[in-house]
């Protein structure tokens, strides 16, 4: 039902008094792992949620080492126990030092995940100074349904290294996500998803004369409920856009879209 991934405006609770020095802050849901912050706590079947928190006060070594676990468990509504992943250790070099260490926790929402309230918890240990601390993120699954879902900028098109939605003039975003919830053809068995691709300024001025549009018609294995897209932004001047990217499902005619902020800053 539901997977981790990795460790490394929603409901959220703020961490526990801090045992000892150790304090979990700036907790957030973001769109992509190093995306901009999430609209909202829904998601549907085949989404990823994606957390973004600050660790203060963890223990850094004068070569700039740290050594720290991270352990999750996701529960429903009942409080019934979905989910648990025992505390993971990581070790990072922090040449930069400072008083805070960004981390991340990301889990994959199951397609069979029933519709319903759910709440993840991280705990962070301190095992140098013997300190724990944790917050909770509550979210909502919703109805399974046609979408584009576990929308993540990323360097390459392979989507392996992960990007905020901004770069330098002269570099390419690749916008992955992914689709779910699509019909299949009666007859050859595949989908008939329609693409748009629209790109704006910050004054809301189409960038284009005219939309971008491309489709999938094939290719995709009978057995998944569920295939991979990507969208490559050539950042080729200085300015905030938007990427909206909207989807026809020609065999259930259901619609969806999503947008994404992006900054491109000028060449150092």
């Amino acid at each position: 039902m539901f997977t981790t991934l990795a460790l490394a405006a929603a409901t959220l609770a703020p961490a526990q008094p801090p045992a000892g020095s150790l304090q979990l802050n700036n907790v957030r849901l973001t769109t992509g792992e190093l995306g901009p912050a999430r609209k909202d706590a829904k998601l549907l079947p085949g989404d990823v949620l994606f957390i973004a928190f600050d660790i203060e006060g963890l223990t850094i070594a004068p070569d700039g080492q740290t050594v720290y676990t991270v352990g999750m468990e996701v529960t429903d509504a009942a409080n019934k126990l979905l989910f648990k992943q025992d505390p993971r250790e990581s070790r990072d070099t922090v040449p930069l030092r400072g008083g805070k260490m960004p981390a991340r926790a990301f889990v994959t929402i199951g397609n069979d995940t029933p519709a319903g309230a759910y709440t993840c918890k991280l705990t962070v240990t301190d095992p140098k100074a013997k300190a724990t601390n944790s917050f909770t993120v509550k979210f909502e699954v919703l109805k399974a349904d046609f979408g584009l879902v576990a929308i993540n900028p990323t360097r390459d098109v392979r989507g392996t290294i992960v990007a905020p939605a901004a770069g330098s003039v002269g570099e390419t975003l690749w916008v992955q996500f992914t689709v779910v919830g699509f019909g299949r053809d009666a007859q050859k068995k595949q989908p008939n998803v329609e693409f748009t691709l629209e790109f704006f300024d910050e004054k809301g001025v189409a960038t284009l004369g005219q939309p971008i549009r491309d489709a999938q018609t094939g290719g995709v294995d009978e057995k998944d409920a569920v295939f991979g897209q990507h969208v490559p932004v050539f950042l080729s001047r200085p300015g905030r856009f938007t990427v909206r990217v909207s989807a026809l499902d020609k065999v259930t005619n259901k619609r969806a879209q999503f947008e994404l902020p992006i900054r491109v800053d000028p060449p150092q």
